[in-house]
């Protein structure tokens, strides 16, 4: 006999099915939580049916997130990760909500990192998909405000990026010797420059080292 939770998954396959399609990529259950990998030019209108659909009520988006697998994933290399979540509560003595979580994962390709935006349907998306932008360099076409939110604007590169080159910090010991993870070698972080590219006002001393 099917528990509630999986009754509630067959419920949101068959929702994208019936109205999108070519929309549903994969279906993945791990530890309770379902993901399921949708197309990326269908994810305005999931999240909308999700919000929307009183069967599903997904009224409280979570976060979503980057992930980079580089050459793990044919076809694509990034995704995003919308995390859903239909918050029980009540509102004029009705109940509102069903108290489950969904994630919904849409393929980036290299080539071309684009997602439409879902800010439309859930505002709280903004922040989050800056930082996406800006940690994986994935655009979000429709986006209000798309600019980095963690990096300086003149950054160079998107720092969460698995083929990123780490760099090394330049901390400052007694007697001017800098960190061993460097071999007391000033190094800039990848992305900046020596001469203050991102700000830094040491740069130039360093420099003349």
């Amino acid at each position: 006999m099917a528990t509630e939770t999986e009754t509630q998954e067959r419920i949101e396959i068959q929702k994208i099915r019936d109205n999108f399609p070519e929309a549903l990529l994969g279906v993945d259950t791990f530890r309770g939580d379902t993901r399921l990998l949708v197309k990326g030019e269908n994810i305005v209108e999931i999240c909308e049916l999700f919000k929307n659909d009183p069967d599903l009520q997904y009224n409280f988006f979570s976060e979503c997130l980057g992930v980079d697998y580089l050459d793990y994933r044919d076809g694509y290399r990034f995704e995003v990760v919308y995390n859903l979540y239909s918050l029980p509560y009540e509102k004029n003595g009705v109940k509102i909500g069903k108290n489950h979580r969904i994630f919904l994962k849409v393929p980036v390709p290299e080539e071309n990192p684009t997602v439409p935006s879902v800010t439309s349907v859930y505002p709280a998306a903004e922040f989050p998909e800056r930082e996406i932008f800006d940690m994986f360099g994935v655009r979000f076409t429709g986006h209000p405000d798309l600019r980095r939110i963690l990096m300086p604007d003149d950054w160079v590169g998107h720092p969460q990026r698995k083929d990123y080159p780490l760099g090394g910090e330049r901390v400052q010991f007694p007697e001017n010797k800098l960190g061993p993870s460097i071999g007391e070698v000033a190094v800039q972080h990848p992305g900046e420059s020596f001469v203050g590219k991102t700000g830094d006002a040491q740069g130039e001393a360093y420099r003349k080292r």
